[in-house]
C-alpha cells in the first residue's frame, strides 16, 4: 500500500528549520518592542496611555501574526488553507477596527487634556 503525500506536506526537518526560524524572528521582534518600551519616553504620542496602547496592540497583533503561522504549518490542503487565511482575516480586521476606535477615542481625550493644560497654563 503506497501512502500518498499532499502537496502540502512539508517534510519533518524542513518544518523542524522553518519552527527555529520562526521563534528567531519571534525573540527578535520582542527584543525591538523592548527596546520600543524603553526607548518611547512616556508623554511621546500624546501620553504614556497612548505609547502603551500602541505597543500592546502592535504586541498582540504580532502574536496573531505569528499563531498565523504557526497554524499555516499544519494546512494539510487547500481547504484548510483557505479556511485558516478566511478567519485570520476576519479575526485581524475586527481587532483592527476595534484598535482604531480605541485609539481614536485615547487620542482625543489626549489633545482635550492636552489644550485644556495650555489654555489653564496661559
Amino acid at each position: 500500500m503506497s501512502s500518498k503525500t499532499s502537496p502540502f506536506d512539508i517534510p519533518a526537518d524542513m518544518r523542524k528549520m522553518t519552527e527555529k526560524s520562526m521563534e528567531q524572528v519571534r525573540a527578535a521582534i520582542n527584543g525591538y518592542i523592548q527596546f520600543l518600551q524603553r526607548a518611547v519616553p512616556d508623554d511621546a504620542m500624546g501620553g504614556s496611555e497612548l505609547s502603551s496602547k500602541v505597543l500592546t496592540y502592535a504586541e498582540r497583533n504580532l502574536a496573531n501574526a505569528f499563531e498565523f503561522g504557526q497554524r499555516l504549518l499544519q494546512v494539510r490542503d487547500v481547504q484548510g488553507l483557505l479556511q485558516l487565511q478566511m478567519e485570520f482575516v476576519q479575526r485581524q480586521t475586527q481587532a483592527l477596527a476595534e484598535q482604531a476606535f480605541d485609539l481614536r477615542e485615547t487620542t482625543t481625550k489626549a489633545v482635550m487634556e492636552s489644550v485644556k493644560s495650555k489654555f489653564l497654563c496661559s
